[in-house]
């Protein structure tokens, strides 16, 4: 069991980066995790809605930093800034493009002011060492970019190999495990490694994730996939996966000392499990404007419904013909709902966006506060003074609560108490 250096009987330290409304947050505290230092920044919006949100459900605090992570990390390194010594660093950060140029400090993003973010965990990690990292991304991390599967992964392990770092990794849908959603998600648990590789079966199934999130154990033994990733991240960026036709990267896995062990590994859930009909308002709490109006119903149908058309491409003119199937109209009530999409908000039509069927036979969207509970958080969690369409955007963006406390009550158990 990994130990940390902190006064006996005091919980384990956490900064948060990308905190957004603290999802991570919620669901660490039960387990004694002490949050030190956040830090939450949304470059594209003036209004922090996010920040303010969180400071709303958790105080106001000069560890709690609303400022871009790049300027933060200048100033940590300039030592005008300190950031605590912390036992475990988590984030659900952006996914982003991890191409790297010739030597790290050139490091860049293709596109977007979130396409560096990587590097400022990465600048982190590398002043403070703590002991464990919790991570989560959307799972297409394990097989971009389109033209290199798997390169951006294998950038981020190999960074995390050089800095003295094994890694496991999990995808998970929320509702292999009850909950209430089909939210698919990577989480990442890194930590400070040990002279020698760790036995991968036994990492895989009886690890921090495989204890909190359980699979078939009849794929114990079976074939793992065994490669090691070599090299700077400059090499990396530029070598891996370029002459492959689809990532090496399973459903779960694991790195040491630079060898990845990975496999797609089955998920078993014997337990409750919660449906959206579950955590649907009664119909006398949504608001009217929540009704799709009947002069609307046709635009809902045909933009849900499968299509074959001829279009013309708008750059080049060309005719093609697009396809699509269909998605349920109205939603399913009687097991987990599709994904949220942080386009959820606001009353115009969409092809996403959830609609469900209310007993008079009417069709209506969901609330912001249905939402909040699809990804476990409590009612009325947004409700901070930010306009309805942001608040489903922050459920769009956020993690399933229940999710993550699974994870954080088994780190607390291998993180123990210093005796």
């Amino acid at each position: 069991m990994s130990r940390v250096s902190r006064p006996k009987g005091t919980g384990p330290r956490v900064v948060e980066l990308f905190a957004g409304v603290g999802g991570f947050r919620l669901g660490m505290e039960p387990h004694g995790f002490r949050t030190v230092w956040a830090n939450q920044w949304e470059p594209s919006t003036r209004k922090q809605h996010a920040f303010d949100c969180y400071v709303a459900r958790f105080g106001e605090s000069p560890s709690h930093v609303n400022e871009d992570l790049e300027r933060v990390m200048d100033a940590a390194e300039a030592g005008r800034v300190e950031i605590p010594d912390h036992d475990v660093l988590v984030g659900g950060f952006p996914c982003q493009d991890y191409s790297v140029a010739r030597t790290l400090n050139q490091a860049l993003g293709l596109e977007g002011r979130k396409g560096v973010l990587w590097w400022q965990i990465h600048r982190l990690v590398t002043m403070k060492r703590p002991p464990f990292l919790f991570l989560e991304n959307v799972d297409r991390l394990l097989k971009s970019p389109a033209g290199q599967r798997g390169r951006d992964f294998a950038v981020m392990l190999v960074t995390l190999a050089n800095l003295g770092y094994e890694v496991e990794w999990r995808v998970v849908n929320a509702a292999d495990y009850g909950f209430p959603q089909k939210r698919r998600r990577v989480y990442i648990v890194a930590r400070l490694a040990g002279p020698e590789p760790r036995d991968a079966q036994e990492v895989l199934h009886r690890g921090t994730l495989g204890r909190a999130l359980p699979v078939v154990d009849t794929q114990l033994g079976q074939l793992f996939e065994s490669f090691v990733i070599d090299g700077d991240p400059a090499e990396v960026s530029e070598s891996f996966g370029a002459r492959r036709g689809e990532s090496p990267f399973r459903n779960a896995g694991y790195m040491s000392h630079r060898r990845v062990w990975t496999v797609d590994l089955a998920p078993t859930w014997d337990g409750p499990r919660t449906t959206l009909g579950d955590i649907l308002e009664p119909i006398e709490d949504v608001p009217e404007d929540y009704l799709v109006p009947d002069t609307q119903l046709g635009s809902w149908r045909y933009l849900k419904g499968a299509k074959r058309e001829q279009r013309i491409h708008k750059g080049s003119g060309t005719p093609y013909e697009y396809v699509e199937g269909a998605i349920p109209f109205p939603d399913p009530v009687d097991g987990p709902s599709r994904t949220i999409l942080t386009a959820e908000g606001g009353p115009t039509p969409s092809r996403f966006k959830h609609l469900v069927a209310t007993g008079d036979g009417r069709y209506r969207r969901l609330t912001p506060r249905e939402l909040e509970r699809l990804n476990g958080f409590p009612d009325d969690w947004t409700d901070t003074g930010m306009p309805e369409g942001r608040r489903a955007f922050m459920m769009g963006n956020a993690l399933v609560v229940g999710i993550v406390e699974r994870i954080a009550a088994e780190l607390a158990r291998e993180i123990g108490d210093p005796a």
